[in-house]
């Protein structure tokens, strides 16, 4: 079984840690890196781009779907507008993403672990779809940094579960989950720790 749903499987075969609930590989210290587990067998998947408001805020739009250039319109409304790539040419491109529920191990809780890297995701699938890690449940990934090249090169790997570690994993998790922790809600931009 593959971790990216066949649906979207042909999204990633292109050529192409925060203190807060969010963990985003990109964040991650120049030459280091941040072990987690996962806590869900299939991601969100989606696509996603930016806006820009008047004001200068930055917030991410997210789509079920690859989105047309009306659909983008229309759900960024009068308040944004798609943001610019780097050349201030075109705006940015819409890029595939999946979002799941990870146990952080630096700090001990959940957050949710977006991954718009497509090495990051091409390895994650790769990883899944072998035997020895039929169960991505059981194991623990290391996601590493290497700031020596430009753009940063990220590198994903599998590790045996910490010795000890499955008691806190399960409690923190079960704590999110009886908050109400819900993914899609990441869809309408909100938050998946909580409703709005």
């Amino acid at each position: 079984m593959s971790f990216i749903p066949e649906k979207f499987a042909g999204t990633v075969t292109g050529d192409s840690s925060s203190r807060d609930g969010y963990l985003n590989p990109s964040k991650v210290k120049a030459n280091g890196s941040v072990r987690f587990a996962l806590l869900s067998e299939e991601p969100l998947c989606f696509f996603e781009c930016w806006g820009e408001a008047t004001d200068g805020s930055v917030r991410p739009f997210r789509f079920p779907d690859d989105p047309t250039p009306a659909d983008i319109e229309q759900e960024m409304g009068a308040d944004y507008n798609r943001r610019l790539n780097r050349d201030g040419t075109a705006p940015e491109s819409v890029k595939f993403a999946m979002a799941v529920p990870v146990y952080n191990y630096e700090l001990g809780r959940v957050q949710v672990l977006q991954l718009s890297q497509k090495s990051l995701q091409r390895e994650m699938n790769k990883i899944s779809q072998m035997d020895d890690y039929s169960n991505l449940l059981e194991w623990d990934f290391v996601i590493t940094k290497e700031a020596t090249v430009s753009p940063d090169m990220y590198g994903l790997r599998p590790a045996p579960r910490k010795a000890g570690a499955q008691k806190d994993i399960d409690a923190a998790w079960a704590a999110v989950q009886k908050e109400g922790f819900d993914i899609t809600r990441l869809l309408g931009g909100g938050n998946p720790f909580k409703e709005a």
